[in-house]
């Protein structure tokens, strides 16, 4: 029985490096197109995904921030700021991330 052949150290790195590479683009693209447009009026928050919906909906209402709709993932919904300094305020209440809702309407539509 032969020894099994090992791959050479350098074509490990090579594979890190492009994975490193494609992560990085992805993460990028996608911190672009879900970017919230300034003066935008409902946008479309995410709440740490161990929340239930009563949690969100408390942090929501801290924030007074009226909700425009749910999606199927109870920790994401679109919601209407109020006043400009809303998404401040809804960062404040636990907001991970605002996005525009409808970059992300597909994704999480009930």
């Amino acid at each position: 029985m032969t020894p099994a052949k090992t791959i050479p150290s350098w074509r490990w790195t090579s594979w890190l490096n492009a994975a490193a590479l494609l992560a990085a683009s992805f993460i990028a693209i996608a911190t672009l197109s879900l970017q919230v447009r300034p003066g935008a009026e409902i946008v479309a928050v995410a709440f740490p995904p161990w929340w239930n919906a009563r949690q969100v909906f408390l942090a929501t209402a801290s924030a007074n921030a009226a909700i425009v709709r749910m999606t199927a993932v109870p920790a994401v919904l679109v919601v209407r700021p109020d006043g400009p300094d809303g998404l401040t305020r809804l960062r404040e209440a636990g907001v991970w991330f605002a996005a525009d809702p409808q970059a992300i309407a597909a994704c999480f539509s009930n």
